[in-house]
């Protein structure tokens, strides 16, 4: 006879299991209940996979293909006449991920993602885990990590402190004037502020990325005939003052206060300087230069008889490419893609071929405010410039790198199914009973939309905000004014002459000395010309070496900087 307490611990687990189940049941009922009222956030799902995927074959073929396409794959060891550099200002892998979701499916590809070559690069600063853009800036376009909130100054330099020594030793030059020292055209696009940390890294030195013009290095205390506020060292660096092309936002920090801009902004200068007007006569003596403010001057640029050109598209930031669309402000505002454009014609009459840095800096801004669809959008419009870049040069002679300076603490997270919004509801919790959206931050502003102000511990029910707004925040854990960055690696992508450089990974700090191996100019293009001239066979045009060779001497070369 079974023993009594034996049955009734059978009857227990019989009974727990059915409370189990039958919770479980409650839960996935309470899930299709939400899934059901909240028709406006998560349309009807469509199939969003060919019949062709529920089978093996179709995973097996398409492995084959991967194969066959990488086995077909040579490396381009020849000297790359261009070398054009995209920065995605945040945008972190899970970023690319969802906006190919934005795009329409999983197995989609943005532009750089068909890119034969792939890496990785370590971001962080000198003094911090987590990187801004303007130690990452340095790192990237200068080769060299320094502090937090810094442009090229040395780490051993305090920030703030505009009474350092200006030497060899605390000023940092980079890959714009190694190109330009070996006869290059250069220039700059960006679609945030041109004084903003990521373009600024390019051609200023200064103490914070914080003094943009005249007013804020004053604020500072510091002596402004002895520090040099960005917008002024845009206008007055040798670098800088010989970019053949340099395109933006920022227009506020080139002109005085008495000054208002082709929309009606006053500038925000209070020394009196108008740098648009000196840009103009400084360049003047140049050759052939041009100032545009909108996208229709920009058009009517002829590259044939432009040898400068100078384009300042709002008074701070760019728009948003959602809201030049909400706003019918096409005619007004050049798409990232159209600067590219202008900025790679000029720079095609070079005969030594050119260098220049592109700047998604919009997918940041969007992130901060965790304005997801935003960032998604302007990701793609990032990969539609880099598309239109390689359709205007040839792969032949024109490396092109694709990276981020840092990521954003964004997350792709949850159980969706194939076919669901990448930008609505994911699922329904199986705590608290609410749905939570398959993208959401681990801080930020979206705080308040997620949490109840007058009890944090309860959750908002979401089900009723409107994901389709462009300006929708979401789900985000910890309470801050703005969203902040995030320290895992990021992505490098690289197609043309050296691009097989660009894989596995290193610091951040590598990129610019592989670039300029690639182009053959700066210090490691004189280190590898002496070693070559030892060869018996000769050097031609086309430089080979092995990928750990140049990577000791990239290691040997940052070890020997001050």
């Amino acid at each position: 006879m079974i023993h009594w307490k034996v049955a009734l611990l059978c009857t227990l687990v019989v009974a727990s299991s059915a409370r189990e189940i039958v919770q479980r049941s409650e839960e996935g009922q309470e899930r299709e209940h939400y899934h059901r009222s909240s028709n406006l956030h998560l349309k009807p799902v469509k199939q969003a996979f060919t019949e062709a995927e529920l089978e093996s074959k179709y995973w097996n073929d398409a492995a084959q293909e991967s194969l066959g396409a990488k086995l077909k794959m040579e490396e381009v060891s020849k000297v790359a006449k261009n070398i054009i550099f995209f920065i995605g200002d945040g945008m972190s892998s899970q970023t690319v991920a969802a906006t190919r979701m934005y795009l329409g499916n999983e197995n989609e590809q943005l532009s750089f993602e068909k890119f034969p070559y792939l890496g990785q690069a370590k971001t962080y600063c000198v003094n911090r885990q987590v990187a801004d853009s303007a130690c990452t800036g340095t790192a990237y376009l200068s080769g060299v990590k320094i502090n937090y909130g810094m442009l090229n100054i040395a780490a051993s330099v305090p920030r703030y402190d505009c009474d350092y020594e200006k030497t060899n030793e605390t000023e940092i030059f980079g890959i714009m004037k190694w190109a330009q020292d070996a006869g290059k055209a250069t220039g700059i696009v960006t679609n945030t502020r041109i004084t903003h940390a990521s373009p600024a890294a390019s051609y200023a030195q200064s103490a914070t990325r914080g003094w943009e013009y005249d007013v804020e290095v004053r604020d500072a205390g510091c002596d402004q005939e002895k520090t040099m506020d960005i917008a002024q060292q845009l206008v007055r660096n040798e670098v800088s003052k010989n970019f053949k092309v340099a395109m933006g936002g920022g227009r506020r920090y080139f002109l005085p206060r008495d000054v208002n801009d082709g929309e009606g902004a006053r500038g925000y200068r209070e020394d009196g300087k108008n740098l648009v007007e000196e840009w103009l006569e400084t360049h003047k003596a140049m050759g052939e230069s041009e100032f545009v403010w909108n996208r229709e001057q920009l058009l009517a640029v002829d590259p044939k008889k432009t040898e400068y050109l100078l384009g300042l598209f709002e008074a701070s930031h760019m728009k948003f490419n959602l809201v030049v669309k909400e706003q019918n402000a096409q005619d007004m505002e050049p798409t990232l893609a159209e600067m590219v454009e202008a900025a790679v014609k000029v720079l095609q009459e070079s005969e030594e071929g050119f260098v220049l840095f592109v700047e998604g800096g919009l997918i940041d801004l969007a992130h901060h405010d965790t304005t997801a669809r935003l960032a998604l959008d302007e990701t793609a419009e990032y990969s539609k410039a880099i598309e239109h870049a390689r359709k205007l040069t040839s792969e032949d002679d024109t490396l092109i790198v694709v990276s981020s300076d840092h990521s954003h603490t964004m997350t792709y997270n949850g159980y969706p199914t194939r076919g669901n919004d990448i930008l609505g509801i994911g699922d329904v919790s199986d705590r608290d009973r609410l749905p939570y959206t398959t993208l959401s931050y681990a801080n930020g502003p979206g705080y308040g939309e997620t949490y109840n102000v007058a009890n944090v511990a309860e959750r908002l029910d979401i089900s009723g905000y409107d994901f389709t707004r462009y300006n929708q925040r979401y789900l985000a854990t910890v309470p801050l004014g703005s969203e902040t960055h995030g320290g895992e690696d990021v992505n490098v992508y690289a197609s043309g002459p050296f691009a097989h450089l660009f894989v596995g990974n290193y610091e951040q700090s590598a990129l610019p000395h592989l670039m300029a191996y690639a182009g053959n100019f700066g210090e490691f293009y004189r280190e590898i010309e002496e070693d070559k001239e030892d060869d018996d066979d000769g050097a031609g045009s086309s430089l080979v070496v092995s990928v750990p060779v140049v990577l000791i001497a990239v290691i040997v070369g940052l070890l020997m900087r001050p």
